[in-house]
Protein backbone atom coordinates (compact mmCIF):
# COMPACT_ATOMS: atom_id res chain seq x y z
CA UNK A 1 0.00 0.00 0.00
CA UNK A 2 1.57 3.06 -1.19
CA UNK A 3 0.16 5.12 1.69
CA UNK A 4 1.46 7.31 4.87
CA UNK A 5 0.31 7.15 8.43
CA UNK A 6 0.94 9.79 10.75
CA UNK A 7 0.73 11.28 13.66
CA UNK A 8 -0.66 15.00 14.55
CA UNK A 9 -0.72 17.24 17.45
CA UNK A 10 -2.14 21.24 17.51
CA UNK A 11 0.54 22.32 19.51
CA UNK A 12 -0.43 25.23 22.49
CA UNK A 13 2.67 27.73 21.06
CA UNK A 14 3.37 26.15 17.73
CA UNK A 15 0.22 25.22 16.33
CA UNK A 16 -0.09 21.72 14.00
CA UNK A 17 2.87 19.98 14.45
CA UNK A 18 3.85 16.91 12.56
CA UNK A 19 4.72 14.21 15.53
CA UNK A 20 5.21 10.95 13.83
CA UNK A 21 5.29 9.05 10.44
CA UNK A 22 5.59 5.68 8.71
CA UNK A 23 5.95 5.35 5.34
CA UNK A 24 6.86 2.39 2.63
CA UNK A 25 10.28 2.48 0.83
CA UNK A 26 10.83 -0.73 -2.12
CA UNK A 27 14.03 -1.69 -2.66
CA UNK A 28 14.56 1.48 -5.32
CA UNK A 29 13.95 3.72 -1.82
CA UNK A 30 16.50 1.74 0.00
CA UNK A 31 18.35 3.48 2.00
CA UNK A 32 21.88 2.41 4.51
CA UNK A 33 20.70 2.17 8.23
CA UNK A 34 22.16 2.58 11.38
CA UNK A 35 21.99 4.06 14.84
CA UNK A 36 21.92 2.87 18.34
CA UNK A 37 17.94 2.31 18.86
CA UNK A 38 17.36 -1.14 20.02
CA UNK A 39 15.64 -3.75 17.98
CA UNK A 40 11.90 -4.03 17.59
CA UNK A 41 10.79 -7.38 17.37
CA UNK A 42 7.48 -8.11 15.45
CA UNK A 43 5.68 -11.00 13.62
CA UNK A 44 5.23 -11.82 10.36
CA UNK A 45 9.08 -12.44 9.26
CA UNK A 46 9.87 -8.80 9.69
CA UNK A 47 13.18 -7.84 11.03
CA UNK A 48 13.88 -4.75 13.01
CA UNK A 49 17.09 -2.11 13.17
CA UNK A 50 16.81 1.71 13.10
CA UNK A 51 17.42 4.38 11.50
CA UNK A 52 18.68 7.79 12.32
CA UNK A 53 19.92 11.21 10.25
CA UNK A 54 23.18 10.00 8.83
CA UNK A 55 20.93 7.32 6.70
CA UNK A 56 19.74 10.51 4.47
CA UNK A 57 22.07 10.89 1.81
CA UNK A 58 20.96 14.57 0.92
CA UNK A 59 21.64 15.81 4.13
CA UNK A 60 21.25 19.90 3.12
CA UNK A 61 17.61 18.55 2.32
CA UNK A 62 17.29 16.99 5.75
CA UNK A 63 18.82 19.54 7.45
CA UNK A 64 16.27 22.35 5.58
CA UNK A 65 12.96 20.23 7.09
CA UNK A 66 14.76 19.96 10.70
CA UNK A 67 13.11 22.55 12.54
CA UNK A 68 14.66 25.42 14.90
CA UNK A 69 15.28 24.85 19.00
CA UNK A 70 12.88 27.87 19.30
CA UNK A 71 10.43 26.07 17.31
CA UNK A 72 10.75 22.98 19.13
CA UNK A 73 9.15 22.11 22.69
CA UNK A 74 8.88 18.58 25.07
CA UNK A 75 5.40 18.15 22.95
CA UNK A 76 6.51 18.81 19.62
CA UNK A 77 9.62 15.64 19.80
CA UNK A 78 8.82 12.33 19.18
CA UNK A 79 12.24 10.15 18.44
CA UNK A 80 15.73 11.44 18.13
CA UNK A 81 16.49 8.61 15.32
CA UNK A 82 13.48 6.38 14.17
CA UNK A 83 12.72 2.39 13.44
CA UNK A 84 13.13 0.93 9.94
CA UNK A 85 11.42 -2.67 9.57
CA UNK A 86 12.40 -5.34 6.53
CA UNK A 87 9.60 -7.27 5.12
CA UNK A 88 11.54 -9.61 3.41
CA UNK A 89 8.41 -11.47 1.54
CA UNK A 90 7.25 -8.32 0.00
CA UNK A 91 10.85 -6.64 -0.29
CA UNK A 92 9.42 -3.62 1.65
CA UNK A 93 10.85 -1.42 4.18
CA UNK A 94 8.68 0.26 6.80
CA UNK A 95 10.62 3.32 8.06
CA UNK A 96 9.04 5.75 11.07
CA UNK A 97 10.64 8.99 11.82
CA UNK A 98 9.38 12.43 13.09
CA UNK A 99 8.71 13.56 9.90
CA UNK A 100 9.31 12.67 6.34
CA UNK A 101 12.67 13.62 4.72
CA UNK A 102 11.64 14.12 0.97
CA UNK A 103 10.27 17.22 0.52
CA UNK A 104 7.80 16.76 -1.43
CA UNK A 105 5.85 14.30 1.22
CA UNK A 106 6.99 16.67 4.02
CA UNK A 107 4.83 19.26 2.24
CA UNK A 108 1.69 17.31 1.64
CA UNK A 109 1.75 15.86 4.97
CA UNK A 110 2.22 19.17 6.85
CA UNK A 111 -0.80 20.29 4.30
CA UNK A 112 -3.01 17.32 5.71
CA UNK A 113 -1.69 17.70 8.80
CA UNK A 114 -2.84 21.72 8.97
CA UNK A 115 -5.90 21.19 7.93
CA UNK A 116 -7.02 18.13 9.62
CA UNK A 117 -6.47 20.01 13.08
CA UNK A 118 -7.49 23.63 12.26
CA UNK A 119 -9.52 23.49 9.32
CA UNK A 120 -11.25 20.05 8.27
CA UNK A 121 -13.87 19.56 11.30
CA UNK A 122 -16.03 16.53 11.68
CA UNK A 123 -19.59 16.32 13.56
CA UNK A 124 -18.51 16.18 17.41
CA UNK A 125 -14.56 17.56 16.99
CA UNK A 126 -13.94 13.54 17.02
CA UNK A 127 -13.83 10.97 14.44
CA UNK A 128 -12.38 9.98 10.82
CA UNK A 129 -13.27 12.39 7.60
CA UNK A 130 -12.01 12.37 3.91
CA UNK A 131 -10.57 15.31 1.90
CA UNK A 132 -7.72 16.02 -0.14
CA UNK A 133 -7.18 16.95 -3.96
CA UNK A 134 -4.93 15.81 -6.65
CA UNK A 135 -2.29 18.45 -5.99
CA UNK A 136 -1.30 17.55 -2.09
CA UNK A 137 -2.77 13.98 -1.63
CA UNK A 138 -6.15 12.16 -0.61
CA UNK A 139 -6.07 11.97 3.73
CA UNK A 140 -8.13 10.12 6.02
CA UNK A 141 -7.88 11.72 8.93
CA UNK A 142 -9.55 10.44 12.49
CA UNK A 143 -9.17 13.10 15.02
CA UNK A 144 -9.22 12.39 18.86
CA UNK A 145 -8.04 13.91 21.57
CA UNK A 146 -6.17 12.64 24.91
CA UNK A 147 -6.58 13.76 28.68
CA UNK A 148 -3.55 15.57 30.35
CA UNK A 149 -4.46 18.06 33.20
CA UNK A 150 -1.86 20.21 32.22
CA UNK A 151 -3.18 21.39 29.46
CA UNK A 152 -5.66 24.44 28.47
CA UNK A 153 -8.93 22.66 28.83
CA UNK A 154 -7.54 19.67 30.28
CA UNK A 155 -7.21 17.97 26.92
CA UNK A 156 -4.77 17.69 23.98
CA UNK A 157 -6.03 17.42 20.18
CA UNK A 158 -4.31 14.69 18.05
CA UNK A 159 -4.86 13.12 14.78
CA UNK A 160 -3.68 10.12 12.75
CA UNK A 161 -3.51 10.42 9.04
CA UNK A 162 -3.35 8.24 6.03
CA UNK A 163 -2.16 10.16 3.44
CA UNK A 164 -2.04 8.50 -0.31
CA UNK A 165 -2.50 9.88 -3.84
CA UNK A 166 -4.96 7.00 -4.95
CA UNK A 167 -8.52 8.54 -4.25
CA UNK A 168 -10.72 5.38 -4.98
CA UNK A 169 -8.37 2.91 -3.16
CA UNK A 170 -8.30 5.28 -0.15
CA UNK A 171 -11.96 5.08 0.04
CA UNK A 172 -12.02 1.39 -0.36
CA UNK A 173 -9.88 1.15 2.48
CA UNK A 174 -12.17 3.01 4.74
CA UNK A 175 -14.37 -0.11 5.94
CA UNK A 176 -10.78 -1.36 6.99
CA UNK A 177 -8.85 1.28 8.49
CA UNK A 178 -11.06 3.48 10.52
CA UNK A 179 -11.83 0.02 12.86
CA UNK A 180 -8.04 -0.39 13.31
CA UNK A 181 -7.39 3.02 13.90
CA UNK A 182 -9.84 3.56 16.40
CA UNK A 183 -7.78 0.20 17.96
CA UNK A 184 -4.70 2.37 17.80
CA UNK A 185 -6.28 5.53 19.37
CA UNK A 186 -8.25 3.93 22.24
CA UNK A 187 -4.94 2.38 23.10
CA UNK A 188 -3.42 5.53 23.67
CA UNK A 189 -6.05 7.19 25.40
CA UNK A 190 -6.86 4.08 27.88
CA UNK A 191 -2.89 4.99 29.01
CA UNK A 192 -3.23 8.33 29.09
CA UNK A 193 -6.20 8.62 31.17
CA UNK A 194 -4.54 5.98 34.05
CA UNK A 195 -1.54 8.40 34.11
CA UNK A 196 -4.52 11.72 34.28
CA UNK A 197 -6.44 9.64 36.77
CA UNK A 198 -3.04 9.83 39.12
CA UNK A 199 -2.32 13.36 38.65
CA UNK A 200 -5.98 14.35 39.30
CA UNK A 201 -5.95 12.22 42.54
CA UNK A 202 -2.66 13.66 43.70
CA UNK A 203 -2.71 17.23 42.89
CA UNK A 204 -6.52 18.31 40.99
CA UNK A 205 -6.21 21.22 38.60
CA UNK A 206 -9.25 22.15 37.56
CA UNK A 207 -10.47 23.61 41.12
CA UNK A 208 -6.96 25.22 41.30
CA UNK A 209 -7.44 26.95 37.52
CA UNK A 210 -11.30 28.19 38.46
CA UNK A 211 -9.86 29.86 41.55
CA UNK A 212 -7.08 31.34 39.51
CA UNK A 213 -7.25 34.95 38.72
CA UNK A 214 -7.28 35.18 34.50
CA UNK A 215 -4.49 38.00 33.19
CA UNK A 216 -5.67 39.61 30.11
CA UNK A 217 -1.70 39.46 29.63
CA UNK A 218 -1.56 35.76 30.02
CA UNK A 219 -4.65 34.43 28.82
CA UNK A 220 -4.01 32.73 25.65
CA UNK A 221 -0.91 30.44 27.60
CA UNK A 222 -3.19 29.81 30.91
CA UNK A 223 -2.14 25.99 32.09
CA UNK A 224 -1.06 24.05 34.40
CA UNK A 225 2.44 23.08 35.53
CA UNK A 226 6.06 25.15 34.53
CA UNK A 227 6.54 22.64 31.38
CA UNK A 228 5.57 24.11 28.29
CA UNK A 229 4.17 20.88 27.02
CA UNK A 230 4.85 17.51 27.36
CA UNK A 231 5.90 14.50 25.16
CA UNK A 232 3.49 11.86 24.22
CA UNK A 233 5.88 9.64 26.71
CA UNK A 234 5.15 11.17 29.25
CA UNK A 235 1.74 11.46 28.70
CA UNK A 236 0.44 8.04 28.04
CA UNK A 237 3.22 6.94 30.72
CA UNK A 238 5.33 4.27 27.96
CA UNK A 239 8.52 4.87 26.94
CA UNK A 240 7.79 3.10 24.13
CA UNK A 241 4.93 4.01 22.76
CA UNK A 242 6.56 5.36 19.28
CA UNK A 243 7.93 1.91 19.17
CA UNK A 244 4.32 0.13 19.86
CA UNK A 245 2.94 2.76 17.23
CA UNK A 246 5.25 1.80 14.60
CA UNK A 247 4.37 -2.02 14.77
CA UNK A 248 0.89 -0.70 14.34
CA UNK A 249 1.16 1.59 11.72
CA UNK A 250 3.14 -0.82 9.72
CA UNK A 251 1.09 -3.51 10.38
CA UNK A 252 -1.42 -1.45 8.96
CA UNK A 253 0.26 -0.21 5.43
CA UNK A 254 1.20 -4.38 5.09
CA UNK A 255 -2.52 -5.66 5.78
CA UNK A 256 -4.36 -2.88 4.30
CA UNK A 257 -2.33 -3.62 0.91
CA UNK A 258 -2.99 -7.48 0.90
CA UNK A 259 -6.66 -6.58 1.62
CA UNK A 260 -7.48 -4.92 -1.66
CA UNK A 261 -5.44 -6.16 -4.87
CA UNK A 262 -5.50 -4.81 -8.32
CA UNK A 263 -6.78 -6.93 -11.40
CA UNK A 264 -5.59 -6.16 -14.92
CA UNK A 265 -8.70 -6.81 -17.17
CA UNK A 266 -8.17 -7.34 -21.01
CA UNK A 267 -11.26 -7.35 -22.19
CA UNK A 268 -15.37 -7.43 -20.19
CA UNK A 269 -15.55 -10.95 -18.33
CA UNK A 270 -16.43 -13.80 -20.19
CA UNK A 271 -20.04 -15.48 -19.97
CA UNK A 272 -18.38 -18.59 -17.47
CA UNK A 273 -17.20 -15.62 -15.23
CA UNK A 274 -20.64 -13.99 -15.29
CA UNK A 275 -21.53 -17.67 -14.73
CA UNK A 276 -19.80 -17.54 -11.53
CA UNK A 277 -20.86 -14.28 -10.13
CA UNK A 278 -24.10 -15.13 -10.38
CA UNK A 279 -23.98 -18.36 -8.10
CA UNK A 280 -22.37 -16.05 -5.29
CA UNK A 281 -24.94 -15.07 -2.74
CA UNK A 282 -24.33 -12.69 -0.43
CA UNK A 283 -25.87 -12.40 3.33
CA UNK A 284 -26.60 -9.84 5.46
CA UNK A 285 -22.98 -9.94 7.05
CA UNK A 286 -21.41 -9.31 3.55
CA UNK A 287 -19.94 -13.00 3.59
CA UNK A 288 -20.47 -14.48 0.42
CA UNK A 289 -22.49 -18.23 -0.03
CA UNK A 290 -20.82 -20.22 -2.72
CA UNK A 291 -22.31 -23.11 -4.55
CA UNK A 292 -25.50 -23.46 -1.78
CA UNK A 293 -27.83 -26.23 -1.12
CA UNK A 294 -30.86 -26.20 1.02
CA UNK A 295 -30.83 -28.59 4.47
CA UNK A 296 -33.70 -30.68 3.16
CA UNK A 297 -31.98 -31.77 0.16
CA UNK A 298 -30.17 -35.08 -0.09
CA UNK A 299 -26.57 -34.70 -1.75
CA UNK A 300 -28.00 -37.45 -4.77
CA UNK A 301 -30.97 -34.34 -5.71
CA UNK A 302 -28.87 -31.87 -5.64
CA UNK A 303 -30.36 -28.40 -6.75
CA UNK A 304 -29.45 -27.74 -10.88
CA UNK A 305 -26.02 -26.16 -11.22
CA UNK A 306 -25.36 -26.68 -7.87
CA UNK A 307 -22.39 -28.68 -8.35
CA UNK A 308 -22.55 -30.19 -4.96
CA UNK A 309 -20.24 -33.19 -3.51
CA UNK A 310 -21.93 -35.77 -2.12
CA UNK A 311 -22.61 -35.52 1.70
CA UNK A 312 -20.26 -37.61 3.81
CA UNK A 313 -22.73 -39.13 5.66
CA UNK A 314 -24.04 -41.18 2.26
CA UNK A 315 -20.49 -41.74 2.00
CA UNK A 316 -21.00 -43.96 5.36
CA UNK A 317 -23.09 -45.65 3.53
CA UNK A 318 -21.08 -47.87 1.33
CA UNK A 319 -19.56 -51.15 2.90
CA UNK A 320 -16.02 -51.48 3.56
CA UNK A 321 -14.86 -53.22 0.14
CA UNK A 322 -16.69 -50.66 -1.32
CA UNK A 323 -14.55 -47.93 0.82
CA UNK A 324 -11.43 -49.89 -0.04
CA UNK A 325 -11.51 -50.12 -3.93
CA UNK A 326 -12.11 -45.95 -3.68
CA UNK A 327 -9.33 -45.83 -1.81
CA UNK A 328 -7.34 -47.15 -5.03
CA UNK A 329 -9.24 -46.10 -7.54
CA UNK A 330 -7.81 -44.73 -10.37
CA UNK A 331 -8.93 -40.89 -11.92
CA UNK A 332 -9.12 -39.46 -15.51
CA UNK A 333 -6.73 -36.48 -15.18
CA UNK A 334 -7.96 -34.30 -18.76
CA UNK A 335 -9.51 -34.28 -21.77
CA UNK A 336 -6.48 -35.81 -23.18
CA UNK A 337 -5.97 -38.67 -20.99
CA UNK A 338 -9.96 -39.54 -21.46
CA UNK A 339 -9.21 -39.87 -24.97
CA UNK A 340 -6.20 -42.22 -24.96
CA UNK A 341 -8.19 -44.49 -22.34
CA UNK A 342 -11.33 -44.52 -24.66
CA UNK A 343 -9.81 -44.34 -27.73
CA UNK A 344 -10.29 -41.67 -30.22
CA UNK A 345 -13.40 -43.05 -32.19
CA UNK A 346 -15.73 -43.68 -28.83
CA UNK A 347 -14.08 -40.14 -27.07
CA UNK A 348 -15.20 -38.57 -30.49
CA UNK A 349 -18.89 -39.95 -30.39
CA UNK A 350 -18.65 -39.27 -26.85
CA UNK A 351 -17.74 -35.45 -27.17
CA UNK A 352 -20.49 -35.01 -29.84
CA UNK A 353 -23.33 -36.25 -27.54
CA UNK A 354 -21.96 -33.60 -24.70
CA UNK A 355 -21.48 -30.67 -27.09
CA UNK A 356 -24.81 -30.80 -28.37
CA UNK A 357 -26.95 -31.51 -24.67
CA UNK A 358 -27.45 -35.31 -24.80
CA UNK A 359 -27.57 -36.41 -21.22
CA UNK A 360 -24.05 -38.41 -20.88
CA UNK A 361 -24.59 -40.99 -17.76
CA UNK A 362 -21.49 -42.59 -16.53
CA UNK A 363 -22.17 -45.69 -14.30
CA UNK A 364 -19.42 -47.27 -12.07
CA UNK A 365 -19.13 -48.54 -8.75
CA UNK A 366 -15.68 -46.73 -8.20
CA UNK A 367 -16.64 -42.86 -7.12
CA UNK A 368 -13.62 -41.39 -7.87
CA UNK A 369 -13.47 -42.67 -12.03
CA UNK A 370 -16.92 -41.76 -12.06
CA UNK A 371 -16.52 -38.38 -10.84
CA UNK A 372 -13.17 -37.56 -12.47
CA UNK A 373 -14.49 -38.93 -16.07
CA UNK A 374 -18.09 -36.19 -15.71
CA UNK A 375 -15.43 -33.59 -14.25
CA UNK A 376 -13.39 -33.97 -17.85
CA UNK A 377 -16.36 -33.55 -19.70
CA UNK A 378 -16.86 -30.51 -18.28
CA UNK A 379 -14.48 -28.97 -19.72
CA UNK A 380 -16.05 -29.34 -23.06
CA UNK A 381 -18.71 -27.11 -22.31
CA UNK A 382 -19.33 -23.40 -21.09
CA UNK A 383 -20.24 -23.49 -17.19
CA UNK A 384 -23.77 -22.74 -17.88
CA UNK A 385 -24.57 -25.69 -19.85
CA UNK A 386 -23.29 -27.58 -17.20
CA UNK A 387 -25.63 -29.70 -14.97
CA UNK A 388 -24.07 -32.24 -12.71
CA UNK A 389 -25.33 -34.97 -10.28
CA UNK A 390 -21.71 -36.32 -9.40
CA UNK A 391 -23.16 -39.71 -8.23
CA UNK A 392 -26.48 -41.12 -7.33
CA UNK A 393 -28.22 -44.02 -6.30
CA UNK A 394 -31.39 -43.23 -8.60
CA UNK A 395 -31.86 -42.02 -12.40
CA UNK A 396 -31.98 -37.87 -12.46
CA UNK A 397 -33.99 -36.72 -15.81
CA UNK A 398 -32.21 -35.18 -18.28
CA UNK A 399 -33.53 -31.58 -17.75
CA UNK A 400 -32.10 -31.65 -14.41
CA UNK A 401 -28.49 -32.94 -15.39
CA UNK A 402 -27.18 -33.69 -18.15
CA UNK A 403 -23.72 -35.27 -16.22
CA UNK A 404 -25.13 -38.14 -14.11
CA UNK A 405 -23.07 -40.36 -12.06
CA UNK A 406 -24.91 -43.63 -11.28
CA UNK A 407 -24.75 -46.51 -9.56
CA UNK A 408 -24.40 -50.13 -11.57
CA UNK A 409 -27.29 -51.23 -9.17
CA UNK A 410 -28.99 -48.52 -10.55
CA UNK A 411 -31.46 -50.11 -14.15
CA UNK A 412 -33.02 -47.70 -16.46
CA UNK A 413 -36.62 -48.02 -17.02
CA UNK A 414 -38.30 -48.62 -20.31
CA UNK A 415 -39.43 -45.17 -20.73
CA UNK A 416 -36.02 -44.04 -20.30
CA UNK A 417 -34.36 -45.94 -22.78
CA UNK A 418 -37.45 -45.32 -25.35
CA UNK A 419 -38.10 -41.83 -24.98
CA UNK A 420 -34.40 -39.51 -23.55
CA UNK A 421 -31.70 -39.29 -25.38
CA UNK A 422 -28.76 -40.18 -23.35
CA UNK A 423 -25.52 -42.14 -24.06
CA UNK A 424 -24.47 -44.28 -21.30
CA UNK A 425 -21.01 -45.19 -20.00
CA UNK A 426 -20.37 -48.41 -17.99
CA UNK A 427 -17.28 -48.56 -16.33
CA UNK A 428 -17.00 -52.52 -15.65
CA UNK A 429 -13.69 -53.97 -13.28
CA UNK A 430 -12.35 -56.45 -15.21
CA UNK A 431 -12.30 -59.93 -13.26
CA UNK A 432 -8.74 -61.07 -13.56
CA UNK A 433 -7.72 -64.57 -14.55
CA UNK A 434 -6.87 -67.41 -11.63
CA UNK A 435 -2.93 -66.61 -12.69
CA UNK A 436 -3.34 -63.01 -12.65
CA UNK A 437 -4.39 -62.63 -9.33
CA UNK A 438 -1.91 -61.20 -7.06
CA UNK A 439 0.07 -57.56 -7.12
CA UNK A 440 -0.82 -55.65 -10.27
CA UNK A 441 1.86 -55.68 -12.56
CA UNK A 442 3.27 -51.99 -13.51
CA UNK A 443 5.10 -52.77 -16.65
CA UNK A 444 4.09 -50.25 -19.17
CA UNK A 445 4.87 -52.91 -21.95
CA UNK A 446 1.93 -54.75 -20.69
CA UNK A 447 -0.77 -52.31 -21.38
CA UNK A 448 -3.63 -52.59 -24.24
CA UNK A 449 -5.90 -50.13 -23.84
CA UNK A 450 -6.89 -48.19 -27.50
CA UNK A 451 -4.17 -45.58 -27.80
CA UNK A 452 -1.63 -46.59 -25.50
CA UNK A 453 2.01 -45.94 -25.94
CA UNK A 454 4.63 -47.65 -23.73
CA UNK A 455 6.50 -45.00 -23.02
CA UNK A 456 4.11 -42.10 -22.36
CA UNK A 457 2.58 -44.97 -19.91
CA UNK A 458 1.93 -44.09 -16.22
CA UNK A 459 0.53 -45.62 -12.92
CA UNK A 460 -3.00 -44.30 -13.29
CA UNK A 461 -2.82 -45.88 -17.04
CA UNK A 462 -1.61 -49.59 -15.63
CA UNK A 463 -4.59 -49.53 -13.10
CA UNK A 464 -6.61 -48.28 -15.55
CA UNK A 465 -6.33 -51.43 -18.15
CA UNK A 466 -8.39 -53.26 -15.65
CA UNK A 467 -11.33 -51.61 -16.21
CA UNK A 468 -14.08 -51.89 -19.70
CA UNK A 469 -15.43 -48.83 -21.00
CA UNK A 470 -18.87 -49.95 -22.36
CA UNK A 471 -20.58 -47.04 -24.25
CA UNK A 472 -23.76 -47.28 -26.08
CA UNK A 473 -26.60 -45.14 -26.79
CA UNK A 474 -30.35 -45.27 -28.65
CA UNK A 475 -29.19 -41.79 -30.12
CA UNK A 476 -27.92 -41.58 -33.84
CA UNK A 477 -26.03 -38.83 -34.41
CA UNK A 478 -25.46 -36.73 -38.18
CA UNK A 479 -21.65 -37.90 -39.59
CA UNK A 480 -20.91 -35.15 -39.17
CA UNK A 481 -19.36 -32.56 -35.98
CA UNK A 482 -20.20 -29.37 -34.88
CA UNK A 483 -17.02 -27.08 -36.17
CA UNK A 484 -15.75 -26.25 -32.75
CA UNK A 485 -15.50 -29.98 -32.12
CA UNK A 486 -13.48 -30.41 -35.05
CA UNK A 487 -10.83 -27.31 -33.53
CA UNK A 488 -10.72 -29.20 -29.86
CA UNK A 489 -10.23 -32.41 -31.31
CA UNK A 490 -7.23 -30.85 -33.27
CA UNK A 491 -5.76 -29.13 -30.10
CA UNK A 492 -6.33 -32.43 -28.42
CA UNK A 493 -4.34 -34.65 -30.79
CA UNK A 494 -1.39 -32.27 -31.20
CA UNK A 495 1.03 -33.99 -28.98
CA UNK A 496 3.27 -30.96 -28.95
CA UNK A 497 0.86 -28.56 -27.12
CA UNK A 498 1.33 -29.17 -23.50
CA UNK A 499 -1.43 -29.74 -21.20
CA UNK A 500 -2.17 -26.16 -20.19
CA UNK A 501 -2.27 -24.92 -23.62
CA UNK A 502 -4.79 -27.26 -24.64
CA UNK A 503 -6.91 -26.22 -21.90
CA UNK A 504 -6.18 -22.32 -23.11
CA UNK A 505 -7.38 -23.50 -26.41
CA UNK A 506 -10.21 -25.04 -25.76
CA UNK A 507 -11.35 -22.10 -23.50
CA UNK A 508 -10.38 -19.34 -25.89
CA UNK A 509 -13.09 -22.11 -28.81
CA UNK A 510 -15.62 -22.07 -26.05
CA UNK A 511 -15.96 -18.43 -25.91
CA UNK A 512 -15.29 -17.93 -29.33
CA UNK A 513 -18.63 -19.99 -30.30
CA UNK A 514 -20.59 -18.41 -26.99
CA UNK A 515 -20.16 -14.58 -28.82
CA UNK A 516 -22.16 -16.14 -31.83
CA UNK A 517 -24.33 -17.75 -29.64
CA UNK A 518 -25.23 -13.79 -28.16
CA UNK A 519 -25.37 -12.86 -31.56
CA UNK A 520 -28.07 -15.72 -32.48
CA UNK A 521 -29.95 -15.34 -29.09
CA UNK A 522 -30.03 -11.42 -29.88
CA UNK A 523 -31.12 -12.28 -33.29
CA UNK A 524 -33.72 -14.56 -32.66
CA UNK A 525 -35.26 -13.40 -29.11
CA UNK A 526 -34.35 -9.28 -29.17
CA UNK A 527 -35.47 -9.04 -33.17
CA UNK A 528 -38.87 -10.50 -33.47
CA UNK A 529 -40.01 -12.91 -36.08
CA UNK A 530 -37.40 -13.85 -38.26
CA UNK A 531 -37.98 -16.50 -41.43
CA UNK A 532 -35.19 -19.56 -41.94
CA UNK A 533 -33.65 -18.16 -44.93
CA UNK A 534 -32.59 -14.92 -42.38
CA UNK A 535 -31.60 -17.20 -40.02
CA UNK A 536 -29.52 -19.20 -42.83
CA UNK A 537 -27.52 -15.88 -43.54
CA UNK A 538 -26.76 -15.04 -40.08
CA UNK A 539 -25.42 -18.63 -39.60
CA UNK A 540 -23.47 -17.68 -42.89
CA UNK A 541 -22.04 -14.57 -41.72
CA UNK A 542 -20.89 -15.70 -38.04
CA UNK A 543 -19.58 -18.92 -39.51
CA UNK A 544 -21.59 -21.69 -38.51
CA UNK A 545 -22.88 -24.71 -40.96
CA UNK A 546 -25.96 -26.48 -40.47
CA UNK A 547 -24.48 -29.28 -37.87
CA UNK A 548 -23.93 -26.52 -35.95
CA UNK A 549 -27.45 -25.27 -35.35
CA UNK A 550 -27.96 -28.14 -32.58
CA UNK A 551 -24.80 -27.09 -30.94
CA UNK A 552 -26.09 -23.27 -31.09
CA UNK A 553 -29.49 -24.04 -29.81
CA UNK A 554 -28.20 -26.11 -26.63
CA UNK A 555 -24.95 -23.12 -25.93
CA UNK A 556 -28.04 -20.74 -26.14
CA UNK A 557 -29.26 -22.14 -22.48
CA UNK A 558 -25.93 -21.48 -20.72
CA UNK A 559 -26.05 -17.73 -21.54
CA UNK A 560 -26.00 -15.52 -18.71
CA UNK A 561 -29.12 -15.02 -16.53
CA UNK A 562 -27.59 -11.03 -16.69
CA UNK A 563 -27.13 -11.12 -20.39
CA UNK A 564 -30.77 -12.57 -21.37
CA UNK A 565 -32.17 -10.07 -19.13
CA UNK A 566 -30.25 -7.29 -20.60
CA UNK A 567 -31.24 -8.27 -24.15
CA UNK A 568 -35.03 -9.03 -23.36
CA UNK A 569 -35.30 -5.43 -21.27
CA UNK A 570 -33.63 -3.79 -24.27
CA UNK A 571 -35.63 -5.22 -26.98
CA UNK A 572 -39.06 -4.72 -24.94
CA UNK A 573 -38.21 -0.84 -24.58
CA UNK A 574 -38.06 -0.60 -28.36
Amino acid sequence: MNAIISLCHFCEFHGPRILYCTQPFRPQESKQVEGDEAEVSISHRLKSTSIGPSSISDSHVASSLILSAKDHCEGCKSVHTGYVSHDEDAQVSYVSTQQPYNPEVFTRIRQACIRSLSVEVCPGRVGPIFYGDKQYGYVLSYTFSIPDNQARGMHRSFSILVVMMDKIYLLNSWPFLVPHLRIVIENLQNKAQKIYDQEEAKCPQRPYRLGARVDPSNFIKQRGGNKPARSLQELTGDKNVFRMLHVAFLWILKACGNRISETLLEGPPTEDTIIDMEKQEETEEGFIKIYTRKVDESPENSPVGAEASVDSSTEAQNNGDEENEDLFAPVIKNLRHLKKVVGSSKFLELAHHVVVGNQVIVSGRQRPLVKSFLTALKSLLPKGCCRVTPYSKEYEESWKCNFLGLSPDVSLSQHVTSSEMFYLVEIIKRSPAPEEEGPISMDPSSLSGPESDASEASSEDCLLRNYEFRMSSPVSLPAKVPTVLEKMMMALQNENLCPEVVETAITCLKEEWMNKVKVLFKFTKAGGNRSEEDTRKLLQIVGARDEDKQLLKFWMTGLSVQYRTHILASSAHR
